[in-house]
């Protein structure tokens, strides 16, 4: 009873670590490091360092099957001495998606001792006119050689030797000479460079005044003074009468601008009404006259 418990009881911790190894295995990460596998090789210093310098490197790393053609010290002084912005397009020239060396480039059944191999700039969406496909030849004499496909190009760069092999998954083979594309200046500067500005449209120019309205503008504006008191004296209503006269009310007046009697407020009526005129007054005091005359001619001892 005791051992089918210990059993029972080991089983997960066995699933557990075979689960764990198995993706150790898989994992990307464990596959291969370019830099640490130039860096064991000095004469390739220059080329690994052109690798990091351009992040090709962390590209090439996450590759599971890839074939690096590397150049030695000498040779890679020809892409050193590239612009920064077309080292990276010509060192990813050198990297092949898939895995050769020796055996298999040999082994190879080829047309006319020819094959097609598509590198890592082909991946990157920028290749034109085949740039992104290597032609690789084996001659009559056993020489390995490789040059760009796109046309036009030569194949002159041949295989030096094999540097490191681990099947399936990297192969770094050694090139006697960089390769090149001959239009890969062109690509780079239509990528990378901006855009020419487009030349700014000229303004139509500005339409010229007309003889008639230039004749009238130049005459002389009517001042503003002259506006208002026009419309001042048509609008505003004429001088108030200090009194009315004893001819005629105050409604004879100017009533075309004044208010009227009827659009006049309430309170104003009330005065109008209210007020004496001056007929009124004249009647009054002749009335009193006569009766202080009517008074001295009744009672004449009175005025005595």
């Amino acid at each position: 009873m005791a051992c089918k418990n210990a059993s029972s009881s080991a089983m997960p911790l066995l699933l557990v670590a075979g689960t764990v190894v198995l993706a150790l295995l898989a994992s990307p990460a464990a596959a291969f490091n370019i830099t640490r596998i130039l860096g064991e090789f000095s004469d390739f210093s220059t080329f690994n360092h052109l690798l990091t310098q351009t992040k090709l490197a962390d590209e090439i790393n996450r590759r599971q099957t890839i074939t690096v053609l590397a150049l030695d010290n000498g040779a890679a002084g020809g892409v050193s001495s590239l612009p920064s912005d077309e080292q990276r397009k010509v060192l990813s020239v050198h990297v092949v998606l898939d895995y050769y060396d020796t055996e298999k480039l040999g082994g190879m059944k080829m047309k006319n001792r020819s094959a097609v191999l598509t590198t890592l700039f082909q991946s990157s969406g920028q290749a034109t006119d085949r740039m992104g496909f290597l032609n690789y030849t084996k001659r009559s004499d056993g020489i390995m050689v490789f040059g760009s496909a796109e046309p036009g190009a030569q194949a002159t760069s041949q295989m030096v030797k094999v540097v490191v092999t681990r099947p399936y998954n990297i192969s770094v083979l050694q090139v006697s000479s960089p390769i090149v594309p001959p239009g890969i200046a062109s690509v780079s500067n239509s990528n990378t460079g901006a855009p020419p500005p487009h030349p700014a449209k000229s303004s139509a120019p500005a339409p010229s005044p007309s003889k008639s309205k230039g004749k009238k503008s130049d005459a002389p504006a009517p001042g503003p003074s002259d506006d208002v008191d026009d419309d001042t004296a048509a609008d505003a209503p004429g001088p108030a009468v200090d009194g009315p006269t004893a001819d005629g009310p105050a409604a004879d007046g100017p009533a075309a601008d004044g208010p009227t009697e009827a659009d006049a407020p309430a309170h104003d009526k009330g005065d109008v009404a209210d007020a004496p005129s001056a007929a009124g007054r004249a009647v009054a005091s002749s009335a009193g006259l006569g009766v202080v005359a009517l008074v001295v001619l009744i009672f004449p001892s009175v005025s005595l």
